[in-house]
């Protein structure tokens, strides 16, 4: 009974995998690999934190001394306990801000450990739009004065509250940047592909030509015909822009490649007796059948795309203040003086580092999940 209950297990295992559609597949094989679930669970948290951050950060991060009593001030931790006993609610302590000729006239903070500030949660404060909607309601905040859980830079900007706003403004110009590329790669590649000949020599030189391109020039060029009149938001769309129009020749390679060896397949020679135009036939038949890989590739271009939009920011030729970005919070880090007594302002480096690398792990798990040999390669 034993031998018979098992043998059907293996039947039924093996019809589920013949008869299981390609995105089952590449899920089953990707739920496997630990690295790339681990990324996945990170990278859907870092999403929804930029996504909810106004929400789930207390204070409007545009603001410019927004606490002007605690300017390049230390991160407050809330605690529970401590000398003078345990509280229910967790607290901060007040502080005191005085300069002397002892510290060269530095900011130097005293904590008042008798005098608490407790936190509460749901408070009302800075106004914030969330999907279209108005709302002022903030997870968490103290019922006396400000806190700032990753301390304040030299403005009196909260730091905590820059950060997650700053991984929606990266991810955004990534997603712009990534579907231009994508809309592009695919009709230069398809068409590129499917055509042939001179049509395909032709776009082929396009794309080697955008290829050789250098970034950093080019951006300096625009860098300098842009006028400083243009707001925020135009900067932020022309940026995106320029990312998705020079990020598109390796997918359309990749889409070529794959349509030279497909256009010859009998299911594409039936279409085209059948009289279907060229657009039919690519759109419907050809490029659904690697779908996977497209997606993986999408998935793969979006922390290169963050990476030039934080790198390009990061040397002022991106966006710039009071657009909260990564790469714009990272400039601070360059001075002397904030690597010797305000360290705190590296702890974005941190989400930067982990966003990028829960990508990579996401985009290496999806590779090979997409990978119809994967299962038998040891």
């Amino acid at each position: 009974m034993t031998d018979t209950a098992s043998i059907n297990v293996d039947q039924k295992s093996k019809e589920a995998y013949f008869t299981a559609s390609q995105g089952q597949l590449i899920w089953s094989r990707f739920k496997k690999q630990k690295a790339a679930m681990v990324g996945a669970a990170v990278l859907i948290w870092l999403i929804l934190s930029g996504i909810f951050a106004g929400f789930l950060t207390p204070y409007d991060p545009t603001i410019a001394g927004r606490d002007k009593t605690y300017q390049n001030g230390s991160p407050q931790m809330p605690r529970f306990w401590d000398e003078n006993g345990f509280s229910a609610r967790p607290f901060i302590y007040s502080y005191e801000r005085t300069r002397s000729i002892k510290t060269n006239f530095r900011w130097v903070t005293e904590i008042n450990k008798d005098k608490r500030r407790y936190v509460v949660f749901f408070p009302k404060g800075d106004k914030y739009k969330l999907f279209g909607m108005t709302f002022d309601r903030h997870l968490f905040g103290v019922d006396e004065g400000k806190i700032h859980l990753f301390g304040t830079d030299a403005t009196g900007k909260d730091i905590f509250s820059r950060t997650f706003h700053s991984i929606n403004t990266s991810l955004a110009v990534g997603t712009i940047g990534v579907l231009i590329a994508f809309v592009l790669a695919l009709i230069i590649g398809g068409v590129s592909g499917y055509y042939g000949g001179w049509i395909d020599s032709v776009l082929q030189m396009i794309t080697d030509a955008v290829r050789t391109i250098p970034a950093i020039p080019l951006f300096m060029a625009i860098a300098a015909f842009i006028p400083d009149t243009v707001s925020s938001e135009g900067r932020f769309f022309i940026i995106s822009l320029i990312l998705g129009f020079i990020g598109w020749p390796t997918l359309a390679r990749r889409v070529r490649t794959h349509l030279l060896t497909e256009r010859n397949q009998e299911y594409v020679l039936a279409a085209q007796l059948c009289g279907a135009p060229a657009r039919h036939i690519i759109g419907r038949h050809l490029l659904p059948s690697f779908t996977s890989y497209i997606i993986v590739d999408l998935i793969i271009s979006f922390p290169y795309m963050v990476l030039s939009e934080t790198a390009l920011s990061f040397i002022g030729l991106g966006l710039k203040e009071p657009v909260n970005s990564l790469g714009v919070m990272l400039q601070n880090v360059t001075k002397a003086d904030v690597l010797l007594n305000y360290q705190w302002n590296f702890i974005p480096v941190i989400f930067f580092i982990t966003l990028v690398l829960a990508f990579v792990f996401v985009g290496d798990g999806l590779r090979d999940a997409a990978d119809p040999y994967s299962d038998t390669k040891k």
